[in-house]
């Protein structure tokens, strides 16, 4: 069960870390703003929709520490990948990675938050 004074001791010091009025915040995660000011007053608790619209507006707040205060925010480092004994050296130029037997599909670049962009070879080269 959601402590809500210490879930309202959260939620502030996301308002505060990104400068957000509640209203702003509201406005952000798509909620009334009358929902904001009631979990922040303590009259309702936070719904399941509430939590998952905070956590897809920002990835970087971790659900185990928006829910009980366990954990980082912001999210630390993500975790590292498994590695692959045969994965390029990320530091080596492209050229170098390329050979007549080892051309590139794709890169996939990972971000701290969570997010990734892929990049997928032109084929004729």
């Amino acid at each position: 069960m959601i402590n809500t004074s210490e879930f309202n001791t959260r939620l502030k010091k996301i308002l505060d870390y990104y400068g957000l009025s509640a209203s702003a915040f509201a406005e952000v995660i798509t909620v009334q703003r009358s929902s904001i000011s009631h979990i922040l007053s303590g009259r309702n608790k936070p719904s399941l929709d509430f939590i998952t619209k905070v956590l897809n507006a920002f990835p970087e707040i971790d659900l185990l520490w928006l829910l009980s205060g366990t954990g980082d925010f912001p999210r630390s480092a993500t975790p590292p990948l498994p590695k692959n004994e045969e994965s390029a050296n990320p530091t080596q130029p492209i050229a170098k990675i390329s050979s007549k037997d080892k051309q590139i599909e794709r890169i996939v670049i990972f971000y701290k938050d969570g997010r990734f962009e892929n990049f997928v070879m032109n084929p004729s080269n």
